[in-house]
């Protein structure tokens, strides 16, 4: 799993990975809905009072399809599966990974520059508006959200070697399989 706030490179990280021919999941595409962290229930999104109470809420429960994630990790016809991405219900599958990887880039304004960059490109996407960028910098300064005992990378790296960092890690967690 490739885990890190918003801005930290995993989209780039996993695509990089699919160009060199491994197999990639997507939690923000193909894994992700909005749902109880403890259950798994899906849940329809409340009226919110601000921005700021809905990007929280949103945060809070974005979950992945446990059930998914648990059938690619027991299907071994790919030597090797990254799950790129963050959720809030991690805890119901982490323990089944061979490894956690955590973007890490030390300062807040470099995370912002990235988000700009890619919000330039698409409005819609994550990490444009002010309630997106304070909950970014909160997840960065606190980082409430990582998993304990994952490996940091450096995410400020070029891109080849923070994906060959990831995938040298990789290998070394996979040969007692």
């Amino acid at each position: 799993m490739i885990e890190g706030v918003s801005g930290t490179g995993k989209t780039t990280v996993a695509e990089e990975l699919q160009r060199r021919g491994y197999h990639v999941l997507h939690g923000d595409r193909e894994l992700k809905y909005r749902g109880d962290p403890k259950t798994g229930e899906p849940l329809e999104e409340p009226a919110h009072a601000s921005a700021k109470d809905k990007v929280s809420w949103q945060h809070t429960h974005l979950v992945w399809d446990a059930d998914k994630v648990r059938s690619v990790i027991a299907d071994h016809s790919f030597p090797v599966s990254f799950f790129c991405g963050g959720c809030r219900n991690s805890d119901h599958f982490i323990d089944l990974l061979d490894g956690v990887f955590v973007l890490k880039v030390d300062d807040i304004e470099t995370i912002h520059r990235r988000l700009d960059e890619r919000v330039a490109i698409d409005p819609t996407d994550f990490g444009g508006r002010p309630e997106e960028k304070e909950l970014v910098a909160r997840l960065h300064r606190t980082e409430e959200d990582m998993p304990n005992n994952a490996i940091v990378i450096d995410a400020t790296a070029p891109l080849e070697a923070v994906v060959d960092e990831i995938l040298k890690e990789a290998a070394k967690r996979s040969l007692g399989r």
